[in-house]
């Protein structure tokens, strides 16, 4: 799949969210995005699944079979979820139950296939996400932020999924913000700034590193980690702060940057 020039904004008026945006992803490629809150990488893998259509430019070769998980799973529907997920594998003409069956299995789902996607929460409505974007094997399967609000063990299978995607052939496009990369060996990496996309290489051998130890207020902590994996920093955790001296922000968080 290839992206030729593309430029994209929400409205006519409105400031150019990308700019002459051209990549390609090869069959079997994994591809993570960079990018700070607010850089455009959403919108990118929005135009890469085609909900979104370029204003100037083309997507080309984009894989006939497409799996979409956006950040945030469209939960206000009237189905339980293996109703959602049973009329799903219809609309793309799978027979019966077996591929279904099969997710639900492999994400856990089993005690909430009853349950309405309204009720779910949102780890649990995210993998009902991921359970429709596989239920056809697709040649292009494209993740943002998959691994938000998804439990521990959810989190695991992810690697393994885009593994079983690639080795089949298919790419795999996914944001991260949380960090997991590392479970991704041989991605591709792609940062999104300035409107434009740029591709990074592999990061740094460890010989090449030392950790920078930084604290910060609790509720910066996320948009940090962002902002620091957007420069190309490798952010190795977050954990609670040590023990505040008197006068300090006791909600602040501390994390291990290499650089």
């Amino acid at each position: 799949m290839r992206f030729d020039q593309v430029w994209f904004r929400y409205a006519r008026r409105a400031a150019w969210t990308l700019r002459t945006v051209s990549a390609t992803v090869e069959p079997g490629a994994t591809v993570v995005v960079l990018g700070r809150n607010g850089a455009g990488k959403s919108t990118l893998l929005q135009l890469a699944a085609g909900v979104l259509r370029p204003v100037r430019g083309a997507v080309h070769d984009r894989p006939p079979i497409v799996g979409w998980v956006p950040e945030r799973f469209p939960a206000d529907q009237p189905f339980t979820a293996q109703q959602y997920l049973t009329r799903m594998a219809a609309l793309r003409g799978l027979p019966g139950p077996a591929r279904v069956e099969h997710w639900i299995d492999r994400l856990g789902l089993g005690d909430h296939r009853h349950t309405r996607l309204a009720d779910l929460s949102k780890g649990t409505a995210q993998k009902v996400g991921l359970a429709q974007a596989l239920l056809s094997a697709p040649g292009l399967l494209v993740l943002d932020e998959p691994w938000e609000g998804l439990d521990a063990v959810a989190r695991t299978l992810i690697p393994g999924i885009v593994a079983e995607i690639t080795a089949a052939g298919g790419a795999v496009l996914v944001s991260d913000h949380r960090g997991e990369i590392a479970g991704l060996p041989d991605a591709i990496h792609w940062t999104v700034a300035g409107g434009a996309v740029h591709t990074t290489g592999e990061p740094q051998s460890e010989a090449d590193e030392v950790v920078v130890e930084v604290a910060v207020r609790r509720a910066d902590a996320d948009d940090t980690v962002a902002r620091l994996r957007a420069d190309g920093h490798r952010v190795l955790g977050v954990r609670p702060a040590p023990e505040a001296s008197p006068g300090a922000d006791a909600s602040s968080a501390a994390g291990e940057v290499a650089r």
